[in-house]
């Protein structure tokens, strides 16, 4: 029974963040077993740029989405999207990271015609490609066609009688890293216990500082909690990656925290990419 469930969790998993076949994307298509999949796709794989990678590709900066497989007969292959390419710009937004182009990727309808540029033998060029709904279709037999491969699901075994017992079952808390800023951020769930503690109605808990980054040269501190950026409040780490996107390099951004139930003003510098360290 362990082994059956350890299977469906990393299926499932596997379907959502890196399915064959196109990204995973967040408009309501299809579902399986209770999941719902959304969203278009451009059917193809992708990897992180690492700063080792960008050198070996002679790129200014550690950026972008590689293309690591292209499927037969999909929007990416019409394109002349190939493995190898790395996609720098989705329609006019600048990519910077895989799931960032899964986000762009997912918010363009279905039947869209968007421009593609990418990095390819050292030199900038543009594509045109127009995205195809992404299809989940569950098939009699115990399979499911994603988007055109079938997987194969084990029958489930009866479920034995189990007699009624209070189980305690643990809550995963999502943790982010900023590479950015050199810290470990968590989103406080809205009046929760965490965030009465901090004296905050909500906001994004500092859990670490690393040495000589942007955050620590701003003074922030393990146990601050962010509550707002420029003039943006700030409820969670989506909240973070949005006002450092809209932030200018090397310029002060105004930063308030709450340290010790009271608020601090911080003043924060992004480095500017192209000369930016990863902490």
């Amino acid at each position: 029974m362990r082994n059956l469930l350890g299977l469906g969790i990393a299926l499932l998993a596997g379907m959502s963040f890196c399915a064959p076949g196109g990204l995973a994307q967040n408009a309501p298509e299809g579902r399986v077993f209770g999941m719902y999949f959304r969203g278009s796709r451009l059917g193809i794989g992708v990897a992180d740029v690492t700063l080792e990678r960008a050198k070996a590709l002679k790129l200014k900066e550690s950026r972008g989405a590689e293309v690591t497989m292209v499927r037969d007969d999909s929007p990416a292959s019409r394109a002349g999207l190939k493995p190898g390419d790395v996609i720098l710009d989705f329609n006019g937004k600048p990519v910077q990271s895989m799931v960032n182009l899964q986000e762009l990727v997912g918010g363009t309808p279905a039947g869209s015609e968007v421009k593609i540029g990418i990095w390819r033998d050292g030199q900038y060029t543009t594509l045109t490609a127009t995205t195809e709904r992404r299809t989940v279709i569950e098939t009699p037999g115990g399979t499911i066609d994603f988007d055109g491969v079938t997987v194969s699901i084990p029958p489930m075994p009866p479920m034995p009688f189990m007699p009624t017992v209070n189980i305690d079952i643990p809550t995963f808390v999502t943790m982010v890293h900023s590479a950015a800023l050199g810290l470990d951020e968590e989103s406080l769930q809205p009046d929760g216990q965490l965030a009465e503690f901090f004296g905050v109605k909500d906001g994004v808990l500092v859990k670490s500082v690393a040495h000589d980054s942007p955050a620590d040269k701003a003074g922030f501190k393990a146990g601050d909690v962010i509550v707002k950026m420029g003039d943006a409040r700030v409820s969670n780490t989506r909240d973070v990656a949005s006002a450092l996107r809209a932030a200018r390099p090397d310029r002060g951004l105004p930063v308030t925290v709450v340290r010790n139930k009271k608020e601090l003003a911080l003043s924060l510098t992004i480095e500017d990419r192209r000369n930016a360290r990863r902490f």
